[in-house]
């Protein structure tokens, strides 16, 4: 073992990916992180393309497949319900508009979090309040009064990272708003949803209102999205968000009304706006980011899991492969991710810009039926090679998921 002490912030998706890799690598780790327990429920998410191929090098490919949704594919309908257009989960390869692998983002989380649990030291309801370092090393003061040193720190903490705000500068400097906002709840299952998506887009207001399926068939998972260049509600002020939601939503159609009758005995609202994380870099010194803290690319990528697991899987080896030097290890993660990043952020932009409401000051629409669209898509999903890293320590590789050794260095 290396010894190499690491402090993740974070026990979302990222943290708990970056955490089983880096104890495969040798590392002592301990995830930090400020909610007092995992949070339930959550968006569904999707690991697509490379992505799929780390869940495998996990060892959780069975695992995650049995938490996954089911849903087997979508409908977009008009406001009286009638079916508009259809989309199955095995379209594109199980890359489509449903992804093969669909997941509520606290199921993958937990599945995370029960499978590294007794090989990593998880601190809830705490933070890093300071952080002080030198060639050598991070002392890390938390607000619970603690006081501890580590060798490195990677901040996983979100859209809202407090590390990165620490570290690196304010969240206006590169937080870049999409100019949307999504809400997620769940609601019981009064819909008849059976294994279906469904969703109603209002023309001409980008409004729309969703509904999915999810394991629990006694309830379903609401999403509603408006507009909003003017988002200003502090996200911890929950009351003020479903204020906010019930007044943006006024008028829509479809089942909207009896879908937010729900919202005041939902146990996992969340409302959040649509952006994207743009950075020159991902470290500073002993210093990293990784996930939405570093590169959010917005839900509309459809890809914020994707690049949090593949980026776990780059920066423990990288990290790893370059004998936990952080600055040749976090300079080649970032090597290696940029432009797969890039893409991915691309898609966002261009989804949000396709659920702008047409005007003569809005940019057109653009056409996703063009060869240089399939191309970005190409990229986005598979566009970065994982290194089988053979000469890096892998301590407690699942059986029967060897990492191939022609995998390019």
């Amino acid at each position: 073992m290396s010894g190499t002490r690491v402090l993740v912030a974070g026990a979302s998706i990222a943290g708990p990916a970056l955490a089983h890799w880096l104890r495969r690598r040798g590392a002592e780790v301990t995830v930090v992180e400020r909610a007092p327990e995992l949070r339930p429920g959550g968006q569904a998410v999707d690991a697509r393309g490379v992505a799929r191929e780390v869940i495998r090098r996990m060892g959780l490919d069975a695992a995650v497949r049995a938490a996954c949704t089911e849903t087997i594919g979508a409908h977009t309908v008009d406001v009286d319900g009638n079916v508009l257009e259809t989309y199955r989960a095995d379209d594109d390869g199980g890359d489509g508009y449903i992804s093969e692998i669909e997941i509520l983002r606290g199921d993958l989380s937990q599945v995370l979090h029960d499978e590294t649990r007794d090989g990593v030291e998880y601190v809830f309801g705490d933070r890093i309040a300071e952080l002080t370092q030198d060639a050598d090393g991070v002392d890390v003061v938390f607000a619970g009064g603690g006081r501890r040193r580590f060798d490195l720190v990677v901040g996983a903490d979100g859209l809202h990272s407090a590390l990165r705000a620490m570290v690196f500068g304010p969240r206006e400097r590169f937080v870049r708003h999409l100019g949307h906002v999504l809400a997620f709840y769940s609601v019981p299952n009064e819909f008849g949803l059976d294994r279906w998506l469904i969703e109603y887009q209002e023309s001409g207001s980008g409004r729309s209102a969703l509904l999915r399926p999810i394991q629990d068939a006694t309830r379903g998972m609401a999403m509603f999205s408006f507009r909003a260049a003017d988002f200003d509600v502090d996200y911890r002020d929950v009351e003020a968000q479903k204020r906010l939601l019930r007044e943006r939503m006024a008028g829509l159609g479809w089942l909207t009304p009896r879908i937010l009758a729900h919202l005041d005995d939902t146990p996992d609202f969340y409302l959040d706006q649509v952006a994207q994380v743009v950075m020159d870099r991902w470290s500073s010194g002993r210093v990293g980011l990784l996930g939405d803290a570093a590169f959010s690319s917005s839900p509309l990528s459809g890809q914020g899991t994707g690049l949090a697991l593949v980026g776990a899987y780059l920066l423990a080896g990288e990290l790893a492969a370059a004998g936990w030097d952080p600055q040749a290890g976090f300079a080649a993660y970032e090597a290696r991710m940029r432009s797969f990043v890039e893409a991915n952020q691309e898609i966002g932009r261009l989804n949000a810009r396709s659920r702008d409401v047409p005007g003569p000051d809005a940019e057109p629409s653009p056409d996703f039926a063009g060869e240089w669209f399939t191309e970005l898509v190409g990229c986005a999903l598979n566009g970065i090679e994982l290194p089988g890293y053979a000469d890096v320590p892998d301590f407690g590789a699942p059986a029967g998921t060897p990492i191939p050794s022609s995998a390019k260095p």
